[in-house]
């Protein structure tokens, strides 16, 4: 993953700096050398203080104000949607433009919604102040589903996501952690985080559970799927279950094609060729992509294809990412490349 077209980018602000999401941007930033003149590290009252080492030079974090945005030119936001509602605005009224990692704009007609391997043209005469973020299990699904609607076209998509307690937040992380080190320890274990025990255990439930029956986080993935991939009426049904790991959300994908393909390898040579996915697919040899391969990298990493006979041209496969990176802190820096690259060329 290279970045070239962040020049001129003088201030730069990530709000929920000191949270998982947040510190994985800031590696990132590391990890290619990408420093902006200025750069506000922003978080809640309970965190304000807190020294965090960037580049070499440590930088304290603020407190999240009304005032936290006057001058700055981009915003990264990793925050709960209550903080999002009320600060969103007011960044952009300052004139600054927010990437923003929350559900509160998905599905605004006039926010997009940007995976920039499938499109990023969206921000090619972008003049607004608000791109969002998909949701982090969308985002692998999107891009593993979209060669397939380019070539096939798609009729249905059942997906069941494995999703890990990164995804959560730090208190989550922190939960799973304590509880295995109790259990193993013949202790007896609380659950805060969520509504039953997470370690050794998973939970066919994450978000709230709406009138239809759906978690609010299934409804996300039906409904960012429809929009990113510009398919309102697409035939589309989620699970969401939050497992025992700490990072990495896998996704069993079952999609019925418009129309039929020859061989599964022909689908690999497709996914081979996309930007953003990387095949791992050899399951007589035990190969196929796990949390282990997946966490650190850029990739969405798919493997498990296989044809599904049970219904006309239909096919399995098991499609996983690291959902703080590019579900989430990645998608958004890539995001922040691709508008600079349209503004300069412009």
């Amino acid at each position: 993953m290279k970045f070239s077209h962040l020049e001129g980018i003088e201030s730069f602000a990530i709000v929920g700096a000191t949270g998982l999401v947040g510190q994985e941007l800031l590696d990132i930033l590391c990890e290619h050398k990408i420093k902006f003149p200025k750069i506000k590290l922003l978080a809640s009252e309970a965190s304000a203080g807190q020294k965090i080492d960037f580049a070499g030079t440590e930088h304290t974090v603020e407190e999240l104000d009304s005032n936290s945005f006057d001058g700055v030119q981009f915003a990264f936001f990793s925050a709960p949607n209550e903080v999002t509602k009320k600060y969103v605005p007011i960044a952009a009224k300052a004139g600054c433009l927010v990437i923003d990692d929350s559900s509160v704009f998905r599905q605004s007609p006039d926010v997009p919604l940007v995976v920039p391997e499938i499109n990023g043209s969206l921000l090619r005469d972008f003049e607004g102040k608000i791109i969002s973020v998909p949701n982090c299990t969308t985002t692998p699904l999107v891009l593993a589903l979209k060669p397939l609607q380019d070539k096939y076209g798609i009729e249905r998509v059942v997906v069941s996501t494995y999703q890990s307690v990164s995804g959560a937040g730090r208190k989550a992380f922190e939960e799973l952690s304590y509880q295995t080190v109790a259990l193993l320890n013949g202790k007896e274990v609380e659950s805060s985080a969520f509504p039953h025990r997470i370690a050794f255990n998973c939970i066919p439930e994450i978000g709230e559970v709406i009138e239809n029956g759906n978690t609010s986080e299934e409804e996300k993935v039906i409904k960012e799927t429809r929009k990113i991939l510009e398919l309102p009426d697409l035939n589309i049904s989620s699970t969401a279950v939050r497992v025992p790991t700490f990072s990495g959300h896998g996704l069993s994908v079952n999609v019925e094609l418009a129309e039929d393909f020859k061989t599964v390898e022909e689908i690999r040579e497709l996914w081979d060729k996309f930007p953003g996915i990387k095949v791992i697919d050899n399951p007589v040899h035990h190969i196929y992509p796990t949390n282990v391969e997946c966490s650190g990298s850029d990739y969405a990493f798919v493997g498990r294809a296989r044809r599904d006979s049970s219904v006309k041209s239909g096919l399995n496969f098991w499609v996983i990412t690291d959902n703080l990176r590019k579900g989430a802190a990645l998608n958004a820096l890539q995001i922040l490349e691709t508008l600079n690259q349209y503004r300069r060329m412009s």
